[in-house]
């Protein structure tokens, strides 16, 4: 059973979280773009930008149709997997863990990197398209969002994050990755 690949139901969204932006030229404001994290039943808890030179979108619409990709791509994987005779209902939502793995996909403007947690935690991280694998990060910000936001007693499971420590924190592992890679 893997325990990183993705899926499930609706969507709502909170307001959009400002981040710092990263000096020009930096390798962050090459590479981190924007940072999704959804809860197991679609709500947006977390969404951030670092670099993101047009919106066409507002917030909830561009989260909503996130989330919504995000569904399709797992549930089209898990129907066309040549490993499983199994296929099931195209659209029928999946278990973590089930299905056929999608960690991301590349156009020629950015690079999709998605991860979701035995809990159902959907972290979607935007990057630059030449920006390598990013399944170890998205493991380290998961591991964050558990040290700095579940453990705290003042959040309530399903709330939009607002925590500065975990802010801070991601801020700080995302310039050491997109600095190293």
């Amino acid at each position: 059973m893997q325990f990183f690949s993705g899926s499930s139901l609706t969507s709502v969204a909170p307001e959009a979280t400002p981040a710092p932006a990263a000096p020009p030229g930096t390798a962050t404001g090459a590479n981190a773009q924007v940072l999704y994290v959804f809860n197991r039943n679609g709500v947006c808890l977390l969404y951030r930008e670092w670099h993101r030179p047009l919106r066409t979108l507002d917030a909830t619409q561009d989260q909503k149709l996130m989330f919504g990709l995000l569904y399709s791509l797992r549930s089209f994987t898990a129907k066309i997997d040549p490993t499983t005779a199994e296929k099931g209902n195209l659209g029928v939502p999946l278990l973590p863990g089930q299905g056929c793995s999608f960690y991301s996909f590349k156009t020629n403007t950015y690079k999709l990197n998605f991860m979701e947690s035995p809990s159902g935690i959907k972290l979607i991280l935007i990057t630059h398209p030449r920006t390598g694998d990013q399944r170890d990060s998205l493991k380290h910000i998961y591991n964050l969002y558990v040290e700095y936001v579940v453990k705290n007693p003042l959040y309530a499971p399903g709330a939009p994050i607002k925590c500065e420590l975990f802010n801070k924190h991601l801020d700080q592992m995302l310039w050491n990755v997109c600095v190293d890679t």
